[in-house]
């Protein structure tokens, strides 16, 4: 049998360990959690990087992160049944703009409908629930 030539493998058969990494965090209600994502093909995977400045390039200024080692993030995900874990991510999406986002929903608001449009919807509203009440009653 002849030796195999690992040098040529795009993924090598051996883990190597990337030291500590760090974690996109989010805030939650017990405190921070770890962000996952997704793969281009649709699959789940949790990311880190080896440098801050490389998590803010990807992930912007506003990203919070922890320090957690290789193993102790395949240990966090692997309840949850995300196996794959992906180091410094090439390929990402620009930041989202927040701005944007909170102008669409100002005007998006319900503040922004007409007076009578609201009251048009309220007596709609209130004939069906008379007219529930009516079959209800009999």
């Amino acid at each position: 049998m002849s030796p195999v030539d690992h040098s040529e493998d795009p993924e090598p058969s051996e883990r190597v360990p990337a030291g500590l990494l760090y974690v996109p965090v989010r805030s939650g209600p017990t405190g921070c959690t770890a962000r996952f994502f997704r793969t281009p093909l649709g699959g789940r995977t949790a990311v880190g990087f080896t440098s801050a400045a490389k998590l803010t390039a990807t992930l912007g200024t506003d990203q919070a992160c922890i320090r957690l080692s290789e193993p102790a993030l395949r240990a966090l995900a692997a309840p949850l049944g995300v196996t794959a874990l992906t180091v410094d991510p090439p390929l990402s999406p620009p930041a989202a703009d927040r701005t944007a986002a909170a102008v669409r929903e100002r005007e998006n608001s319900w503040r922004r409908w007409h007076p009578q449009h609201v009251g048009a919807l309220r007596a709609t509203g209130a004939a069906a629930v008379v007219a529930c009440l009516n079959l209800l009653v009999g």
